[in-house]
């Protein structure tokens, strides 16, 4: 199983179909959950994917458009029925507040636990979370109302340790950390031992983007430049362009055109509009652009 997965529990735009769900995903890190939007049904696609509620700990919604959010309320409610005690963090832009406040007074009095929810301002690129395992951060989109997407950037892990190494050079326990953190051995004798010698260099850090949803805007490729893997919104196909201007959305070879500009190492598409009656013709035309690119859809796991 890898370290690091983005698992998808809904990939359709805003009108319900019988082939998507409402956009929501979540990130594994090391058995760490992080939450990208919640549309409704959420916390069904998380039974069904079997994803465990008491590891999740960050929400980070987009924007204020059901679609993204209207999931939020009952999952919250869940959470309290199940007992939590530990508190659960949205980050969200500033409109979240009235959206979920009245819903607290009427609904969700008394939780267990504290919900704390942090302002993003879609405005900017900027870090708004970080903790032991990685770093989050703002990606500003063009959309209907304030959105953003966002850049999770696993921190780099310590070095291997080799332990033939460690064992031949009788190194004490408490020195072990300090090496596998880059430090030079320093034997009984006076002797260096240098950390090349006693590690092997662990694997890169991975990178996420979350694009969703957003115009065309090549502003962001800067941003998401070189990622291990890029989810865009791609709701329309080009013969719609007119319609993705008129709602600030992206076509299939928007989508692929930002992932080319940007060299992202893998691209995957979702947000679908309901219009079609397939996703086929939305990969034929990424795939002009970006070769290989992954068509979302429920319940699936990318590897990073």
């Amino acid at each position: 199983m890898a370290d690091f997965d983005v698992r998808i529990l809904g990939c359709g735009s805003a009108l319900p179909t019988t082939r998507h769900m409402a956009t929501s995903q979540v990130i594994n890190l090391r058995d760490k959950l992080y939450m990208i939007d919640c549309g409704e049904g959420t916390q069904v696609q998380m039974r069904q994917m079997r994803i465990k509620f008491n590891r999740l700990n960050h929400i980070f919604i987009s924007h204020l458009h059901g679609d993204h959010c209207f999931g939020l309320p009952g999952l919250i409610s869940t959470f309290g029925m199940l007992g939590r005690n530990a508190a659960l963090h949205i980050h969200a832009p500033k409109e979240i507040d009235q959206y979920l406040l009245p819903i607290f007074e009427m609904f969700n009095r008394g939780l267990s636990f504290e919900v704390c929810i942090h302002h993003v301002d879609t405005t900017k690129h900027a870090l708004i979370m970080e903790d032991r395992s990685l770093q989050v951060y703002s990606i500003p989109l063009n959309h209907r109302v304030p959105a953003c997407g966002f850049l999770f950037a696993e921190k780099q892990k310590e070095a291997h340790l080799i332990k033939e190494m460690a064992d031949f050079y009788q190194i004490p326990v408490k020195f072990l950390r300090s090496i596998k953190q880059g430090a030079d051995y320093i034997t009984p004798e006076g002797e260096v031992i240098p950390n090349n010698r006693l590690t092997r260099p662990p694997e890169a850090a991975k990178r996420y983007a979350f694009c969703s949803d957003t115009a065309y805007h090549p502003s962001i490729v800067p941003f998401v430049s070189g990622v291990d893997l890029l989810y865009h919104e791609a709701t329309f196909l080009e013969e719609d362009a007119g319609r993705a201007r008129e709602t600030f959305h992206t076509t299939a070879t928007q989508a692929a055109e930002i992932a080319r500009q940007a060299k992202v190492k893998k691209l995957v598409i979702g947000h679908f509009s309901a219009r079609y009656d397939n996703d086929r013709r939305h990969k034929e035309e990424a795939d002009k652009v970006f070769p290989g690119t992954i068509l979302a859809n429920e319940g699936m796991v990318l590897p990073l």
